[in-house]
């Protein structure tokens, strides 16, 4: 027989921050390790009492709520381990802002934006990690794999949902800058393309451009051109997965290192060259503080990898 750790009876008070969370995903966030067929199965039984009372999974907590939560067997889970694009003096040099209420990061390239998938430490749990002492650490968006620059992180639930709102509504301006393959004759653009989104036989994610896609709108002003080559400002007006890298090959131009969505020859190209990672980053975020009111303008220069690639491309033959 396999001991694992149990928890005793506890008992939470909601507070204005946890106030308007299902009680269900506030176990989920709580019972770190416990399967989520748990914890929705104590919930029928009424093992979980709000107010002294059986509540169904969908309820929302309101402030002053009294939680009941039973004793629980916990599963044995990893603790996640800094790694040396995770590490502490690595993410505490690209932290761009931080007030009481929320932080914002530049991301490096090739660090998930949160584990899974293989990867057990992700950006969110190497912050969770450097700042103990935050009680509150949540993406407030995400960023791909492969893209670096500004992320934005909550450090109060009630300032997450008015951010949530923010993207939501389109009260963000997000701008990133792209490389794009060959030479991009427009100055400014707007691409107004549906995209879909589906599960391939093995599982994978595939986008494309489709008729009955859901809206996807970016805006594309050139800023420099190398070569074969187009430095490009991208403007996100939706927030469709993978939405610039699928417009930039709907245009022809697809970004310079996409593995996904990009030219074979020019990533090759590309590489020989010294780029190992697709040219795409958020370069600035511009919004309505949720508390203050005042204009946060976040500013994330490019890496210095993509800055030396620029660098060498006007020696290119």
């Amino acid at each position: 027989m396999h001991n694992t750790p149990k928890r005793s009876v506890t008992y939470i008070e909601i507070d204005e921050d946890r106030a308007g969370q299902r009680i269900d995903n506030f176990l989920l966030s709580c019972l770190k390790g416990v399967p989520k067929k748990h914890i929705y199965r104590i919930l029928r039984r009424g093992e979980v009492r709000v107010n002294s009372k059986r509540i169904r999974p969908f309820y929302r907590l309101a402030e002053g709520d009294s939680i009941r939560i039973p004793p629980v067997h916990l599963a044995t889970v990893k603790t996640p381990q800094l790694t040396e694009t995770t590490g502490t003096d690595q993410l505490k040099n690209r932290i761009i802002y931080e007030d009481e209420w929320m932080l914002a990061i530049n991301k490096p390239a090739g660090i998930p934006v949160h584990g899974g998938s293989g990867q057990q430490c992700g950006l969110i749990e190497a912050l969770r990690l450097l700042k103990p002492e935050a009680h509150y650490l949540e993406l407030v968006h995400r960023l791909d794999l492969e893209t670096s620059g500004c992320v934005l992180i909550a450090k109060k639930r009630s300032v997450l949902r008015i951010l949530h709102d923010y993207f939501r509504n389109n009260q963000v301006n997000k701008c990133y800058q792209a490389l794009l393959a060959g030479r991009w004759q427009k100055n400014k653009v707007l691409v107004s393309a549906p995209i879909r989104k589906q599960r391939t036989e093995n599982g994978a994610r595939k986008v494309f451009v489709a008729n009955d896609g859901k809206e996807a709108v970016t805006e594309i002003r050139r800023l420099q051109q190398w070569g074969q080559y187009t430095l490009v400002e991208c403007r996100p007006r939706t927030g469709r997965t993978h939405q610039i890298r699928v417009h930039a090959q709907h245009i022809g131009h697809p970004i310079v290192c996409d593995q996904r969505y990009g030219n074979t020859k020019v990533n090759q190209r590309a590489s020989k060259n010294g780029l190992n990672r697709q040219f795409l980053h958020a370069s600035s975020l511009h919004f309505k503080h949720p508390r203050t009111g005042e204009i946060v303008a976040l500013h994330c220069p490019l890496d210095n990898n993509l800055a030396l690639f620029l660098s060498k491309l006007g020696f290119e033959e």
